[in-house]
């Protein structure tokens, strides 16, 4: 807020009355001493999701407005209390700011830059996919967790076909989640089909596990008739109204405020759901990040940032982005609670994700998700990651903390799979993959007209001459524009 007076002392006297700059707490009884007040505040800190008993009972917590400091609205931005003791022998004076309270010291300390101890990463499976002892996470059925192993696999097919045919020069372009495949179906799972997703272009196994069919996602790839997009997205953008799936955009971090926004008309019309943004740690280097995150914390929306930290932002990693301990941390910079993930450990991620959004709903407030993981494919079919990191690295995720290779193990420990359902489920993905693929490669494309539609209700003049030049164009020039797009 800004404001103009002609006389200073106005603006003083307005201060002293309203702020209570000048009204630092004095010593009286009936009030808290300067540990106990303290020890309230250790009490409010951040704490880590994994430490919540809300893993066996969510309703067991209460989150109420004013439990933690980044959800405290004040009344009045007066001084009405006073705090004080003598800790060695200093007296420290508590100032009552509009933010929040202000603990003055006479020591000069300045913050460290990065912490001691590294903030600790939550994860229920080991490499070999047993649990880890003493471990708490939400249960999963055996048949959510054979759904689940079942998405991955799929996921994982499809990609490997899908970036073949890109190599074949069938498809232009194409962008795999291999590695990923974890957070991927994990967080979908614990979702539900009313919570809103704004993905960025790694997250097709969420629409997997809504119920986007495989031809589904050929039609988008060859972008055919049948494609929702009408052919103008590029390969793996995909989007679905009927799933509340936000279509993929390529431009990044774009999609993080959009989630803040509908997260906030949902909390508005006290909806039943939450918002839930995916991103790669390149995403936090851009300032829609920031300006989400702050956002949403003072707005107390419900949404669940889930970040990708995969070490790699295309052929820039983590170290040349930020000093930072890691994506977890700035959420708590920001007021929000934060977690860190092992991203390669499904058991794990779902019920991080279980809880966060329990939280999120039913408290009104936004939760950030550091996934740990790693991109073991290129970034995308333009890239070849070979030149700027190690061969043997990469070999090493793939074959050492492979997800859908973990998570099969605990689902065999649990008694809920065998090498004959393993054998049956690839060879029919595979199956339906090329069959769906030789339909989309048949089908018919768009016509040109399509470019122009869908954005306003009546054409405009210009779009009309953009579209007669066009057809002008290609009427001249017919050998360089494809033979089956109509005119």
């Amino acid at each position: 807020m800004a404001f103009y007076s002609k006389n200073p002392r106005n603006i003083i006297n307005n201060l002293k009355s309203k702020v209570g700059l000048w009204s630092l707490m004095k010593q009286s009884h009936g009030t808290c001493s300067y540990s106990s007040c303290l020890n309230t505040i250790h009490l409010h800190r951040f704490l880590p999701l994994t430490t919540l008993p809300q893993f066996t009972n969510p309703d067991s917590i209460s989150h109420k407005k004013g439990h933690f400091p980044h959800f405290q609205r004040f009344q009045s931005t007066t001084t009405e209390k006073q705090i004080d003791s003598v800790p060695n022998g200093e007296q420290s004076q508590v100032l009552d700011f509009p933010g929040g309270k202000v603990v003055f010291s006479p020591e000069m300390r300045f913050l460290s830059e990065s912490p001691s101890v590294y903030s600790q990463c939550y994860r229920v499976l080991d490499d070999n996919g047993q649990l880890i002892s003493h471990s708490n996470f939400v249960p999963v059925s055996e048949e959510v967790a054979v759904k689940m192993y079942s998405n991955m696999v799929t996921l994982q097919t499809l990609d490997t076909i899908f970036y073949e045919a890109q190599r074949q020069g069938r498809i232009s372009f194409y962008v795999i989640s291999i590695g990923e495949e974890a957070i991927n179906i994990a967080s979908a799972a614990a979702l539900t089909s009313d919570d809103i997703v704004f993905p960025q272009y790694r997250e097709p196994g969420v629409l997997l596990w809504r119920g986007f069919t495989l031809q589904e996602f050929a039609n988008q790839c060859f972008g055919n008739k049948a494609d929702y997009g009408k052919g103008r997205q590029m390969p793996i953008h995909y989007g679905s109204n009927k799933l509340n799936y936000f279509t993929v955009a390529s431009t990044i971090a774009t999609q993080i405020p959009h989630a803040v926004g509908a997260a906030y008309s949902l909390k508005i019309d006290k909806k039943d759901a939450c918002a839930v943004t995916y991103f790669g740690d390149g995403g936090t280097s851009e300032g829609d990040f920031h300006a989400a995150m702050n956002f949403v914390a003072v707005t107390e929306s419900p949404v669940i940032f889930i970040c990708r930290n995969n070490g790699w932002a295309i052929s820039t990693p983590t170290s040349d982005q930020f000093r930072s301990d890691g994506i977890a941390v700035r959420g708590q910079a920001y007021g929000v609670q934060s977690i860190r993930v092992d991203g390669n450990d499904a058991l794990a991620m779902y019920s991080a994700v279980h809880s966060a959004r329990h939280m999120a709903v039913n408290e009104h407030r936004p939760i950030l998700i550091e996934a740990v993981t790693y991109r073991v494919g290129h970034h995308s079919t333009s890239d070849d990651s070979t030149k700027y990191r190690p061969a043997n690295e990469i070999e090493w995720w793939r074959m050492a903390r492979d997800p859908v290779t973990r998570f099969r193990k605990w689902i065999e420990i649990n008694g809920w799979w065998g090498s004959e359902a393993e054998s049956q489920l690839r060879s029919s993905i595979r199956s339906q993959l090329l069959h769906a693929i030789q339909i989309a490669e048949r089908a018919e494309k768009p016509p040109v007209n399509d470019l122009f539609t869908d954005v306003y209700d009546n054409i405009p003049s210009n779009l009309r001459e953009q579209e007669k030049l066009l057809k002008e164009t290609i009427n001249r020039h017919t050998k360089d524009y494809p033979a089956d797009v109509p005119i």
